[in-house]
């Protein structure tokens, strides 16, 4: 096994490593969620961890971990009733690989043997062989929702079930959960959020003397991992001891009622959600007050435990990013501190003991020092309030065709002059503002006709391995879910020939049937905005910006990849490369610049050439393209020419589409609607967008052009 990075080598970092800590020390908290860029030791942190856990003493052969001194009565492998001392062993990190089944998370049944020989036979998975020891979780916002579910239902009930077809096995899972995640990629839900105890957001440090010494030590260790863990021994085995003794003196720890007061005014005051945040509060508060060697929770403790356990529980308007205002919550505190004869401790922390500003006697969150460094470098953390956040150096991953269609113009042509009160194409981008973005909305659901195999979300129809039932087929290789009625109607003619005489089937394995199951898939939705003088005039932008942050929330929602793809003043651009980070295209929406001619040839060509990337780098993830736009065509040769060809060619992709119709005013030319019968798709304006309109957003592709041929 590789030399893991020692953790208390890590350069800054202060929140990121107390909140491991407190987890090592009551993994009740129930585990904590790592949030930041690329390359910022998330992983590297996780990994060290798990060699600072005290060994463990175990029930020879027992693949559950079962502890000797209390082993678990409804053990697979029990009963255990002579266990004796066991057998020790290092506390075990196992690590969830995003593309993990689910029958590796949780385990599996044979079901064959249990069909045919009567034989109730599991193979343990990952939730066993993380039992007594840390789960690790990395980009765990890429991982399917129903395995988080899964994941984070062990780790609140302290154990795993198992139930497939009327055979069920329970076993103990407890685990200090980890999850890493890089926001760009895409949010957790906020069901999930919840459900991890602490949050902690970490970012490289931009001080060049701190960035110096990330790297000085990294590339020490990468030279001579033996040789630098060994010179940080003594401070990993310091570490290591006082994790243990926290452990001990946590049952001892009081929680008084002024203190547990501070905690529920606190979760009221920032309007949490349920009660989950005052229980993971109360934990993280007497875990701190443990991990200082204190047996009373201080205020120090619940403004710490606060800062860690609500940022990501608060209410905040869609993709506002998680945070806590701290004045708010020492006004909160203050109100709500016991009322005694002794001063009260002041909000930075720095009670009595001469506890540092985290509340912990070392400062920084109550972290011991990090020592000398390695080769005579100067310590990084040596200053009495944490440095900025940093890491090791470690990287922890991480021809345009011919134009589109626009209707054929008429009643008055659209002249190659801007109309009256739009912007001047010819002006400078500074004075052209971008228009603010207008409230947001709940819209109706736009769907992709047909029935896809994609990632799993909640937009269009799809073959899923979770649903509803919707038939049964032979297995292609490992048996899924098994179908026991088609597979009893398969086996059920066949039982005379076999010699089956008396009661009971007799099943081999050509009668076995799986399920055929379907669900939702999450879909890419490529938006197509014009942003072009004539977007800007009568302040439609910022209605157009409304509505399309609003189908943004709701693809947040619906588990979508989201692209953007922009034209104005002659030429289309990707404000947004496909990507799961809604909250990055909400950013670009707010700064979108508008003004100049509208070259929507240029931007659906634009839109043809990302789709054809995506579909190669993602073949199962279909396509949604929704078109903002009046429907004006200005600039460069036969504008409209080269605008209904482009349409054409998309919807001979099959590309299915819904225009956003933004044409205003008492004259109306039906340009977005004549657009939308080229591509193929349904259109719609700004008023039908919403979900209290009646009528349907999206029809049948095919449906779409029996008519066009009809027609």
């Amino acid at each position: 096994m590789s030399t893991p990075y020692p953790f208390t080598a890590i350069v800054g970092m202060r929140d990121l490593q107390l909140g491991l800590l407190l987890n090592a020390v009551s993994p009740r908290i129930g585990g904590v969620l790592v949030r930041g860029e690329k390359g910022t030791a998330k992983s590297t942190a996780v990994r060290a961890l798990a060699s600072l856990m005290p060994p463990l003493r175990v029930v020879a052969g027992c693949r559950f971990a079962c502890d000797p001194a209390a082993p678990d009565p409804g053990c697979p492998d029990g009963p255990h009733e002579e266990a004796g001392t066991g057998e020790s062993r290092p506390a075990r990190m196992v690590e969830l690989p995003v593309g993990a089944s689910e029958d590796r998370l949780v385990g599996a049944l044979d079901i064959e043997r249990a069909l045919s020989e009567g034989v109730k036979a599991f193979e343990p998975g990952l939730l066993a062989d993380a039992h007594r020891g840390i789960l690790y979780v990395d980009e765990v916002n890429l991982l399917h929702d129903h395995l988080v579910d899964l994941l984070l239902d062990a780790a609140a009930m302290g154990a795993s079930y198992v139930e497939r077809e009327g055979v069920s096995v329970r076993h103990a899972s407890r685990f200090l959960l980890v999850g890493t995640m890089n926001p760009e990629e895409g949010e957790l839900r906020p069901q999930l959020l919840d459900r991890f105890g602490l949050t902690v957001e970490v970012a490289a440090s931009r001080e060049p003397d701190e960035r110096v010494e990330v790297v000085r030590r990294r590339l020490a260790y990468d030279d001579d991992p033996e040789g630098f863990a060994a010179r940080w021994a003594g401070d990993e085995e310091r570490l290591r001891e006082r994790i243990a003794a926290a452990r001990a003196l946590l049952p001892r720890v009081r929680l008084g009622d002024g203190a547990l007061r501070q905690i529920t005014a606190t979760c009221a005051a920032f309007e949490v959600d349920g009660m989950r945040a005052d229980l993971v509060m109360a934990r993280t508060a007497t875990a701190l007050a443990a991990w200082a060697g204190r047996t009373e929770v201080e205020q120090a403790d619940v403004r710490q435990a606060a800062l860690l356990a609500l940022p990501h529980r608060r209410r905040r308007a869609p993709f506002d990013a998680p945070g806590l205002d701290e004045d708010k919550l020492d006004r909160t505190l203050e109100e709500n501190s016991p009322r005694t004869d002794e001063e009260p401790a002041p909000p930075d922390g720095d009670g009595p003991d001469g506890d540092g500003p985290d509340g912990g006697p070392d400062g920084g969150g109550g972290l011991p020092p990090q020592g000398p460094p390695p080769e005579g470098a100067a310590d990084a953390s040596g200053a009495s309030s944490p440095p900025p956040e940093t890491g090791t150096g470690e990287g922890s991953e991480g021809a345009e065709d011919p134009g589109a269609p626009v209707p054929r113009q008429t009643g008055r042509s659209v002249s190659e002059t801007p109309p009256t009160g739009e912007p001047d194409p010819q002006a400078p981008a500074a004075a052209q503002p971008t228009a603010a973005t207008g409230e947001p909305f709940r819209t109706r659901v736009l769907t992709v006709p047909g029935l896809g195999e994609g990632a799993a979300g909640r937009r269009s129809r799809a073959r899923t391995a979770h649903g509803r039932t919707t038939g049964a087929r032979r297995p292609h290789g490992a048996l899924g879910t098994l179908h026991l009625a088609a597979t009893v109607r398969a086996a059920a003619p066949h039982q005379h020939a076999r010699g089956r005489r008396g009661s009971g089937l007799l099943v081999r394995r050509d009668d076995l049937r799986e399920a055929v199951r379907e669900g939702r898939e999450g879909n890419l939705v490529l938006f197509v905005v014009d942003a072009s003088g004539s977007m800007a005039a009568r302040q439609r932008m910022s209605a157009v910006k409304g509505a399309v942050l609003s189908l943004l929330l709701d693809a947040y929602q619906r588990r979508d990849k989201v692209g953007m793809v922009t034209f104005r003043r002659g030429e289309a651009e990707v404000a947004l490369p496909p990507t799961s980070s809604v909250d990055a295209a909400a950013a670009r929406l707010e700064t979108l610049p508008t003004g100049g001619r509208t070259p929507l040839a240029a931007g659906l060509v634009r839109a043809r050439e990302v789709l054809r990337v995506e579909r190669l780098r993602d073949p199962a993830r279909r396509a949604l393209l929704v078109t903002v736009t009046d429907g004006r065509a200005t600039g460069g040769p036969e504008p409209l020419a080269r605008a209904r060809q482009a349409a054409r060619l998309l919807a001979a992709d099959g590309v299915a589409s819904v225009v956003v119709d933004c044409e205003a005013g008492h004259v109306r030319l039906g340009l977005a609607r004549e657009l939308a019968a080229e591509l193929g798709g349904e259109a719609v304006t700004l008023d039908e967008l919403r979900a209290d309109a009646v009528t349907d957003l999206v029809r049948h592709t095919t449906d779409a052009r029996t008519v066009r041929r009809a027609a």
